[in-house]
């Protein structure tokens, strides 16, 4: 769902021929700091309703997966491009403001977080 998101927001900004990010706040600094900085997402935050799953078939999910991260890369590195490497492109719901890279490793740091939680899945009894 994140990569989803992400392409249909990258896809915008391209269609606009610009940049939707708003300025960024003291809040969304920190946030994305800690995120694309260090690495950290903290446990326990609900998704947003827009990232939350709805039922998707697994086998869909895994088939698609590689295609989606290519194809929200190609929107990213074509919006770096174009607006360069620091420009604050697209806000992020809970993030703000964030460049490509950031970008980028929100999802590095997202990905590993959901790799965690199903490592702990696949450990408990019965799962």
């Amino acid at each position: 769902m994140t990569y989803t998101g992400t392409i249909k927001g990258f896809g915008r900004v391209v269609q606009e021929g610009k940049p939707l990010a708003r300025r960024p706040v003291l809040m969304d600094r920190f946030r994305a700091f800690a995120v694309t900085g260090l690495g950290y997402l903290p446990e326990g935050r609900k998704s947003p309703p827009v990232a939350t799953p709805k039922g998707a078939d697994p086998a869909t999910v895994r088939a698609q997966i590689g295609i989606q991260l290519v194809a929200m890369d190609d929107l990213l590195t074509q919006c770096e491009q174009k607006f360069g490497s620091r420009a604050l492109l697209l806000d992020h719901p809970v993030l703000g403001p964030l460049t490509a890279n950031q970008w980028r490793k929100f999802h590095l740091v997202h990905g590993r977080h959901h790799l965690k939680q199903l490592e702990r899945r696949r450990a408990e009894p019965n799962s």
